[in-house]
């Protein structure tokens, strides 16, 4: 294997993040690359690496790519705790997405990436429009309107969804705009579940202007009170998280099945959210909503079931297809 040797964390800042993140001076191999985004992939998030078990194997690689670029991208917007830092980190990683698009890339995740932007005819700014969010949170740590959280979100989480498309082969705008409405309504899911981890952090997606409409202030969150006040709140922004994600259901009618049962997947696991913030009554300040592990099996038990028989009904009408092609060949005896 070859040897990767990586930029002095102490003079790049790198050091804030797993060693392992740092850009090396040299490329590794594509296999290594790849190797480097799988162990990535399978290791940093539970739900993702359950998620490949029902992936085409064909696009396993792929999503593995996808998804370091998208990790990396977020923790060097929100893990390092000190925005110039993360601004430079950031400029390094534009730099080096550049140059996976220019041919020449050394960080393990680009020299991967490279050849699913190659396949998949991905475009720069699907990565790039990431990168714009996380450089929004050096600055913006609150938002006046709604209206100001889903411009966050168009830069946060709906080019995940693009990039999902993409890699299952749709790039056409009526599928991404039904991507953007279940982006956005598990990125919504994702600020509620964290109230206080957000603050925590300096931020708080909660919109200022319905927090004075409610009559909570900041104070609430700070002092952790779950007033009646704060949790008609949450109640108003669960239920709009739910009609963002009943906007986006037509998406998995409009894919081939076999790519619906895992990307309905996501879209239950944030719905599951919203009903353990139910469940605690909206009261999500210092005692963070989860999801159990009995859910996260039933879950998973449910897409495994609709998985087979998604295969089994493709491999039935491969069957009758070629039944039906046997039978008017009889019919019609040997070719001429």
């Amino acid at each position: 294997m070859t040897e990767v040797v990586h930029n002095p964390p102490n003079l790049t800042g790198w050091s804030r993040l797993p060693a392992a993140y740092a850009i090396p001076f040299t490329a590794p191999s594509l296999a290594e690359a790849q190797e480097y985004c799988a162990q990535l992939a399978r290791t940093h998030y539970e739900n993702f690496s359950v998620a490949t078990w029902f992936l085409p194997k064909r696009l396993r690689q792929h999503f593995f790519n996808v998804y370091a670029y998208c990790r990396i991208s977020d923790d060097l917007g929100d893990e390092i705790g000190d925005a110039a830092a993360s601004l430079a980190l950031l400029d390094q990683w534009q730099a080096e997405l550049e140059a996976c698009y220019d041919g020449a890339p050394k960080h393990p995740v680009f020299v991967a990436l490279a050849e699913t932007v190659r396949q998949f005819e991905i475009p720069k700014h699907e990565f790039g429009d990431l990168l714009i969010a996380f450089r929004q949170d050096q600055a913006i740590t609150r938002f006046e309107t709604f209206e100001d959280v889903l411009g966050y979100c168009r830069y946060s989480a709906n080019p995940v969804g693009h990039l999902v498309l993409y890699l299952c082969g749709y790039r056409d705008p009526e599928r991404q705009q039904l991507s953007d409405y279940t982006c956005t309504a598990l990125q919504l899911a994702n600020f509620w579940q964290d109230v206080s981890v957000d603050y925590a952090k300096g931020r708080i997606y909660l919109p200022l202007a319905e927090m004075r409409r409610f009559s909570v202030t900041e104070d609430d969150i700070i002092c952790g009170r779950n007033t009646p006040a704060f949790r008609a709140l949450m109640r108003f922004q669960v239920t709009r998280a739910r009609e963002w994600f009943r906007r986006g259901l037509p998406l998995v009618e409009k894919i081939d099945r076999e790519l619906a049962v895992d990307i309905e997947l996501f879209s239950r696991g944030g719905q599951e959210i919203l009903r353990a913030i139910e469940k605690q009554n909206y009261a999500v300040l210092e005692n963070r909503p989860v999801i159990s592990k009995s859910r996260k099996l039933a879950l998973i038990a449910r897409a495994a079931i609709e998985r087979f028989f998604a295969d089994f009904s493709s491999t039935d009408s491969h069957r009758s297809t070629r039944i039906h092609r046997n039978n008017n060949q009889n019919r019609e005896g040997p070719a001429a």
